[in-house]
């Protein structure tokens, strides 16, 4: 599986948004909040710091991604990518062995874009 942005969110344990706390389906533990940044929603080009051996990123490492968001998870389990904005570091992306998921929209990031969608479905394959 796959999940992308809201989809991505909705893995986690609950986020909270305008202070009401609401349960996610929890693959992942811990929480969405809102990014702590001057202009949200954060929307627009960003680069992102994949760790070594991502199978998600293999190929396009230093890559910039089409981001439109104002909550974000801080922390997660498994291979973590991150991004920031603002004074906040987030996690822009997860990959937990057959569950992934993009805090960024890879389906409008470009040649990039498809080149993550294609890792993906090769990693599934």
């Amino acid at each position: 599986m796959l999940g992308i942005c809201v989809g991505f969110q909705v893995l986690f344990g609950h986020g909270v948004e305008h202070g009401v706390d609401t349960p996610g389906v929890a693959h992942w533990p811990g929480g969405v909040a809102m990014l702590d940044a001057p202009v949200l929603p954060h929307m627009g080009w960003n680069v992102v710091s994949p760790p070594v051996g991502s199978t998600l990123f293999r190929g396009i490492e230093g890559e910039r991604f089409y981001f439109v968001h104002s909550f974000a998870p801080r922390e997660a389990p498994g291979m973590v990518t991150t991004a920031r904005h603002g004074s906040t570091t987030f996690v822009a992306a997860v990959e937990d062995d057959l569950v992934s998921g993009t805090q960024f929209h890879p389906e409008k990031s470009g040649d990039p874009g498809a080149a993550l969608l294609k890792n993906w479905l090769e990693s599934i394959s």
